[in-house]
């Protein structure tokens, strides 16, 4: 049985890079990038007031001035600001030939036709330089860099209309059970409602792929193996549940059959971690494919530690895993060891910023999904340890676990 870590290292050996394909600026946001950017112009492109008032000579001021025009932002000054003389401008216009400042409107009066200047200004002031944000040349994004919303506006800033990224991959999304029924549908004796591909298809879209939801196949290798070939037209499948030991776990034998090759059908079965220890991994005609457990639970946490990290790799994203941070553990946890156990616990902020405090929440079972809902990561407890208590490591699954409802100012 591999470990976590060795589990992990196989299935991100062979991971198959998505397409690129170029994308306007509004579908952009979210996307990983898949070209290096560089400015290919000045931000700004031309000197500009920073403030409503008056664009001047700094040696004539304080002091009256004529009043040449008025410059609002959009607008091209017609006259230079010569000896006694002044522009009234607007924040984000450019400034006036001759003008080396802008002395805020504030700090002015009007006097008849005449503006008086009550303050001394120095060469500068008020003023944004050619280039004083980025630079012509200057590089901006490398391979690899997700489009976060102030990546968006700089490029949108820079007059760059598309960008070339990773094309999301399509990801088939199948479940087995004679018992699983979808929502809204009468249950049966003995079956429950289907509730493993809606949380997939979540963690699919959370993270940046796009779901391809099947729908769920009788306990029958020959669905099982006519559903498999459908959902080859994705670039990657997950299915749940079928994968254990049991007379109608069909999943590892259709795996293995349509495989077909070195290679190909089931690469590894079992991880020894908790909740989530049957996983079948392996390749179906060159399409990664993950078998994962049909308890809730386990299905999610596999997704987690093995799924997400592929399909972010395949995204050409070079931090694909989730954020693990430091927290204190409110009271001890004990357990059995011999296997790594994620357990699901809930986050709550620190006294003044401090380090977080976590608190293992429900019922750490496999099948418990409720717990899941609640926490916001999970507590991540080595295979040998026995008791853990005190400061801790907790991957982070939800990352709202910090939002408040109120103001949380603090200012320094």
């Amino acid at each position: 049985m591999l470990t976590v870590e060795e589990a992990l290292a196989r299935v991100l050996a062979r991971v198959p890079a998505t397409a690129t394909e170029r994308v306007p600026l509004s579908a952009a946001y979210g996307r990983v990038l898949a070209e290096r950017l560089v400015a290919g112009v000045d931000l700004p492109p031309w000197a500009g007031s920073a403030m409503d008032g008056f664009a001047v000579r700094s040696a004539d001021v304080p002091g009256d001035l004529d009043v040449n025009e008025t410059v609002a932002a959009g607008k091209v000054p017609t006259r230079a600001v010569v000896p006694g003389t002044a522009s009234r401008i607007m924040t984000g216009a450019p400034v006036p030939d001759g003008a080396d400042a802008v002395v805020m409107v504030e700090d002015t009066e009007m006097v008849g036709d005449r503006v008086r200047v009550r303050v001394g200004a120095t060469s500068g002031m008020h003023i944004r330089p050619v280039g004083s944000e980025i630079a012509a040349g200057t590089p901006l994004l490398d391979v690899g860099a997700v489009l976060g919303f102030g990546a968006v506006g700089v490029l949108a800033a820079l007059g760059r209309p598309s960008v070339l990224v990773r094309v999301r991959p399509r990801i088939g999304l199948l479940s087995t059970g004679d018992e699983v029924v979808e929502p809204g549908f009468p249950l049966g004796p003995g079956q429950i409602w289907s509730s493993n591909l809606h949380a997939l298809a979540g963690l699919v879209h959370d993270a940046g792929a796009e779901p391809v939801y099947l729908g769920n196949v009788a306990d029958d290798p020959v669905a099982t193996a006519a559903a498999f070939r459908a959902a080859l037209q994705s670039d990657l499948v997950v299915s749940t549940g079928g994968v254990s030991v049991g007379d109608f776990d069909h999943v590892k034998a259709v795996m293995d059959d349509l495989g077909g090759g070195e290679g190909a059908g089931v690469e590894f079965w079992r991880v020894a971690m908790k909740p989530g220890k049957p996983l079948a991994y392996g390749f179906i005609a060159g399409r990664p494919v993950f078998g994962l457990p049909g308890n809730p639970v386990s299905c999610m946490v596999n997704f987690l530690q093995f799924v997400r990290p592929v399909i972010r790799t395949m995204l050409g994203d070079p931090r694909p895993f989730l954020p693990v941070i430091s927290a204190t553990l409110d009271r001890p946890w004990s357990r059995r060891p011999g296997r790594a156990e994620l357990v699901r616990v809930r986050l709550t902020a620190g006294a003044d910023g401090g380090v977080p405090t976590a608190t293992v929440v429900g019922v750490q079972g496999s099948a418990h999904l409720a717990a899941m809902a609640e926490a916001h990561g999970l507590l991540l407890v080595g295979a040998e340890t026995t008791t853990v208590s005190g400061d801790v490591h907790v991957q982070v699954y939800d990352p709202r676990w910090g939002a408040s409802s109120v103001a949380g100012y603090r200012w320094g």
